[in-house]
């Protein structure tokens, strides 16, 4: 169901600001409010003060300035969050990615480094290279 995202079951209660359905492909920057959905194709900078969600059919490729990010699809690029970063099962992210706390899921796949920052210090990250495909056969 195409609607189906919007079960907040699944995700922090927040207010939904949009969403890029599968199809549409953009270039450019994207800048959001609230929580916004992408399950399409984009390359750019995508800039969100809430959460960022990058359904399984999104493709990303850029950047990406937040503050809670979950992704089930691909990303490539650079993630730069305030809080935290979910790569769910099935995704596949390759790049940088700065923030104070990752969770990979079992079956994701992310290759690329991790700078882990604590809140108090965020001047002194620690760099950690990871290449993960936790739970494949």
């Amino acid at each position: 169901m195409a609607w189906g995202w919007f079960d907040r079951k699944r995700h922090e209660p927040a207010e939904w600001t949009g969403f890029l359905e599968q199809g549409v492909k953009v270039e450019g920057k994207l800048e959001s409010t609230g929580t916004f959905r992408i399950d399409s194709a984009m390359k750019g900078t995508l800039v969100s003060d809430d959460t960022l969600v990058l359904g399984e059919h999104a493709v990303i490729e850029g950047q990406i300035l937040g503050n809670r990010v979950v992704i089930a699809g691909r990303f490539d690029g650079k993630i730069q969050a305030k809080g935290r970063v979910e790569i769910q099962p099935n995704a596949i992210v390759t790049g940088e990615v700065h923030t104070p706390c990752l969770v990979i899921e079992p079956g994701a796949v992310f290759d690329g480094h991790c700078h882990m920052m604590a809140p108090a210090e965020a001047a002194k990250p620690v760099m950690i290279s990871i290449r993960s495909a936790s739970g494949q056969r």
